[in-house]
Parts: C-alpha cells; structure tokens; sequence
C-alpha cells in the first residue's frame, strides 16, 4: 500500500473509496483543511463497523452526486443519531452511473478509453448534475465542518467535482490529478473487476477484463476529456466555476477562508 493510500483512505469493510481529500498544498503556502473533507461511494452496504466510522467523521453535509433511481437501487444507510444535512437532486443526474453507460456498446480496452473520455467530455455539462454540484459549492462555502461527497462508486461524478474544488482553491493540478487517480489505489480492482465481470460481458458485451478495468477505474485522460470540454465551452475552468457553478469572487473567499489553513 503507497503511502498515499495509508494517509489518505480509511478501509471500510461496505463502502468503498472513503478518503480524505485536504491536506494540498496551495499557492502562497496554505493547506487545505484535513479532517473535513471526504469523499467516497455509495453506503448502501455499509456494515456496523463502517457505520461506527461514519459517526466519527462528525459530518455536517452530504453531497450525493447520483439520481433518484440510483438512490432507489442502493439506498443510503446512516448512523444512528445522523444529524448531517443530505444534499441531492430530485431527478436522475445521469442514466447509469458513467462508468456503465460507457460500457455500452464497448467491446475493448481502447474502445472503454474512448467511450469514457467521451463520457467525461458531456458530464460538466448536464444541466441535473450542475444543480448539485452547484450545491456542493454552496454547502462547503458555509463552512459547516465535515462534509462528504459521494456517488455510487466515488470516482467519476465524484472525481470531476472534487477535481473543481481542488482548481478552485488554487491545488497544484498535479496534486489534483494524485487524488483523482488514488481511486485506482484506494478500491481493489480486481475484486470490482470480478463483481462487475458477468454483467459487463453479458450487458455491455465487454470482451476481456481488461476492458472492465478500464470501467471500474480512473484514468488522467478522462479528466482531460472534461477540462479540455469546458475550455473550449468556456475558455477557462474558472469561468465555468464562474458562470455556471455560481462561484463567484465572494463564494470563492469563502471557500477559501473555510478550508484553507496555514
């Protein structure tokens, strides 16, 4: 296990991809915040254990990222006495979870690659999701404490907003990227790809695990995909933070003055 992995994940035995996602460095030498922001997949399986961890997260928000259908198949469990405020939209922000309505129609390693970069180039930009993300921006900017931000498996919906929220507090792009790809290090894959094996070639018509690899992880070049999207949308990231999640001078100073530390 890295050591990235060791600082960063906490193990849970039903949910996956439970992390930390402060501790960056930023220009002019802050931090941001550890300790307060987390980010993971769905806790439709959590176990007693991972509920007990949960509660000691001490959590003020949760953001979820899926739609009302993926909340009706997996259903949240929370700790008792959970006071967090839940955060989501009422309606579907997406048909499948990304990495399955890419599998769609892919029957190789390449073909999976394309099909998520071409995913990720639409997911800024779907009018559901930018509602919660828009919330998601929101909610930390109030400076609530803890919060955790989720979809079903944490890594693509998941991955994009965080990714905005690292480029918003001026995180290094390369660490920015570390924390997007730990998902290839923070889940087991090869247990994702043998849960995921009969359904994708059943399905999506998946020829090898090699391609469902490419599915259940992350990869630097969707993410590209998406921020190469909305340059060419909007010039920058930060006039898509901007003009389309709402963040403007005042929500930035916020966001900054709550989860900066020096």
């Amino acid at each position: 296990m890295n050591m990235a992995v060791k600082d960063r994940v906490i193990a849970l035995d039903g949910v996956a991809n439970l992390r930390d996602y402060g501790g960056y460095a930023v220009a002019g030498g802050a931090r941001v915040r550890r300790g307060i922001l987390f980010r993971s997949g769905d806790q439709h399986a959590a176990t007693e254990r991972d509920l007990s961890a949960l509660a000691a997260l001490n959590l003020a928000a949760i953001v979820d990222l899926r739609g009302n259908g993926e909340r009706e198949r997996h259903p949240s469990l929370r700790p008792d006495g959970c006071k967090a405020r839940v955060l989501f939209f009422d309606g579907e922000t997406a048909g499948l979870a990304p990495h399955l309505e890419a599998a769609e129609g892919v029957l190789d390693e390449a073909g999976a690659h394309r099909a998520m970069e071409r995913i990720y180039a639409r997911l800024p930009f779907r009018e559901n999701l930018i509602w919660i993300m828009r919330r998601y921006f929101a909610v930390l900017a109030e400076g609530q404490s803890a919060s955790l931000v989720h979809c079903h498996a944490g890594k693509d919906r998941t991955g994009m907003a965080v990714a905005l929220l690292h480029h918003a507090l001026g995180v290094h792009p390369d660490d920015a990227m570390e924390d997007y790809l730990l998902t290839n290090s923070a889940v087991d894959l090869d247990a994702r790809v043998a849960d995921n094996r009969e359904t994708a070639r059943q399905k999506y018509g998946a020829r090898d695990d090699a391609t469902i690899r490419v599915l259940m992880g992350v990869d630097a070049r969707y993410l590209d995909a998406a921020y190469r999207a909305l340059r060419e949308e909007h010039g920058s990231i930060d006039a898509f933070l901007r003009q389309v999640l709402q963040v403007d001078d005042e929500r930035m100073e916020a966001l900054r003055l709550h989860l900066l530390e020096r």
